[in-house]
This record gives structure tokens, C-alpha cells and sequence, in this order.
């Protein structure tokens, strides 16, 4: 069956988006996913499920809406996808607590790297569905806005690389 790792946007941020991991995987469990883990308190998910990547994101979007009462953005990748991404990302060599991939639904524009705001020192790479960025005095630091990627979700390369981790065992 195959493995999927679902990314949500906007979890345990700030005073909204709050889904306990319990909740989550519940919710993961009633729309049929199997093998249900969840990995921090910050809306990653890895299953397995027999259906479709699109299908997988439209059902886990549904549920989710149905339980918060308001859309809350699903980004899904097969286990094959995030270990791409991993081994993609162009700063390999950095700290990954201060490099990100930005996961989107479809590939950055061309001229997305046109429009960022807020730049000091970042460095900024474009991926097949994902933006990278290279933060060299950390992400907390950072006043970088990157529109294309306001529909999308950040992950640290810790967090990516225990995903593949995770998925890698079943």
C-alpha cells in the first residue's frame, strides 16, 4: 500500500489552527488512512492509504474541514516524493534547522525570486514543487516574504528528513 506524509498549513501557529496530534490522527484513522503516525505538534502525518495522492489531499482537506470548521491546507507527498526533496534540497551542506523547503501544490513560477520582499542574506532556490531557502541567521530571524509561496508550508530539513524516516519504515 502505498505511503503518503501529509504536510498541514497553519497548525499550532499563534493562537489559531490548534489540532492536537491526537485529533489528527483520529481524523487520519475515520477517512481511512492506515498506519497512521503522526511526528511533532506541528501538523505532520504519515499513512498509508490505497487511494491517489489528489484523492488522499481532497478526503484529509474534507475531514479537516468538517472538524475545524474552516478550510485548512493539505499539502501530500508519497514517500518517493519527500525522499526527493531531501536529497534536492541545494544547501545539503547548511544547518538543516536553518534550511526549509517550501512544499507547494504545483511548481513555483519562473519569476517567483522576482517578487520576494524582505530579503537580507537568504538564499533562495526553486524546486519541482517546492521552494528552498537558506536561512544563515535562522528562520525566526528572517523578515523574507516569498509570494508565490504564501499558498504552501515550510519544513525545516530535520523535519524532512525524519519524515523519510518515518515513511522509510514501513
Amino acid at each position: 500500500m502505498p505511503t503518503y506524509i501529509a504536510l498541514l498549513r497553519a497548525v499550532n501557529v499563534g493562537g489559531t489552527g490548534k489540532l492536537a496530534m491526537a485529533e489528527l490522527k483520529a481524523i487520519c484513522k475515520a477517512a481511512g488512512f492506515a498506519d497512521v503516525q503522526t511526528y511533532i505538534a506541528s501538523g505532520n502525518v504519515v499513512f498509508e492509504s490505497m487511494l491517489t495522492a489528489t484523492q488522499v489531499k481532497a478526503a484529509l482537506e474534507q475531514w479537516l474541514h468538517a472538524y475545524a470548521g474552516k478550510p485548512v491546507g493539505v499539502i501530500v507527498r508519497s514517500h518517493a516524493e519527500m525522499t526527493a526533496v531531501l536529497n534536492a534540497s541545494p544547501f545539503a551542506k547548511s544547518a538543516p534547522s536553518r534550511t526549509a523547503a517550501i512544499f507547494l501544490d504545483k511548481p513555483p513560477p519562473a519569476d517567483a525570486l522576482e517578487h520576494v520582499a524582505g530579503r537580507k542574506n537568504e538564499d533562495i532556490r526553486l524546486g519541482s514543487r517546492e521552494i528552498y531557502v537558506h536561512y544563515p541567521e535562522g528562520i525566526g530571524m528572517s523578515k523574507l516574504r516569498i509570494p508565490a509561496a504564501t499558498s504552501g508550508t515550510a519544513r525545516n530539513m530535520n523535519t524532512v528528513a525524519k519524515l523519510v524516516e518515518i515513511a522509510a519504515k514501513r
